[in-house]
């Protein structure tokens, strides 16, 4: 059984995210990764220069490569738009086991609520939002992401979030429009165990979106997390819930 994970982060986040989940993981022995995508956590500085053109292509590439040196294949657990790139790297081969926490949703499916719609919408009223990174709005993100947290918890963790890429976010939240599917899953290719979780408050991936992952994988585990938001990796519970996962990991 493989001991290696790699964890492979959202959205404004990097690597520092999964701190509940990696002191959960080391201590039962695993290997953990949390790697910085581009213009992300540690690598942020500068991060609207560095992210300005920069897509999901440009992270599946680097998180590639970053796995293929690894000594063995990992347990690959990506949360949100990072569960994405967990997929793709799967359907490669790359992954012993697969979680997809808080799953954001590949090419193909549908937003399933409102809020998701609105999400959309926002995003469009940005003009050519595509061609340019921006800093995340502290406002957006307490409704949206943070809603599982206190209010002295959302600025903490909202202060160590930065910039995003404005192509990334157009291959995810408008992949119908997005001519080089940079947001496409070969979920047939994907022959290692799945598993998906997701939380009843997620107000970014609700948990129709999630499920509409997790049916795509015959067979897989799917675990609804009573009162958890899209940051569930950081919520209070998590490690509850990186408890979880390392069992189901076996």
């Amino acid at each position: 059984m493989t001991k290696t994970v790699v964890m492979v982060h959202g959205v404004n986040c990097g690597g520092w995210c999964f701190e509940p989940f990696r002191e959960v993981f080391e201590a039962r022995g695993y290997d953990c990764h949390t790697p910085d995508l581009i213009g992300h956590g540690a690598d942020k500085a500068d991060g609207i220069a560095k992210l300005t053109g920069v897509g999901i292509a440009d992270y599946r590439e680097q998180m590639t490569a970053f796995v293929e040196a690894l000594p063995e294949r990992p347990v690959l657990l990506g949360h949100s738009m990072g569960a994405v790139i967990a997929q793709q790297l799967a359907a490669r081969g790359l992954a012993e086991k697969l979680v997809l926490a808080s799953p954001a949703a590949r090419a193909g499916i549908l937003p399933s609520s409102d809020s998701e719609k609105q999400l959309g919408q926002d995003l469009m009223s940005l003009g050519p939002f595509w061609t340019r990174a921006f800093d995340p709005n502290f406002e957006i993100a307490c409704n949206i992401s943070l809603n599982g947290l206190s209010p002295a918890r959302q600025r903490q963790v909202f202060d160590a979030f930065g910039p995003e890429s404005g192509q990334a976010l157009f291959e995810l939240f408008l992949w119908m429009f997005d001519r080089t599917g940079a947001t496409a899953v070969d979920t047939s290719a994907v022959d290692c165990p799945v598993l998906t979780l997701s939380g009843t408050e997620d107000r970014v991936v609700p948990l129709a979106t999630a499920k509409a992952t997790a049916h795509s994988y015959p067979g897989s585990a799917f675990w609804t997390l009573d009162g958890h938001a899209h940051m569930l990796v950081m919520e209070d519970g998590a490690g509850e819930i990186a408890g979880r996962i390392a069992g189901w990991l076996g």
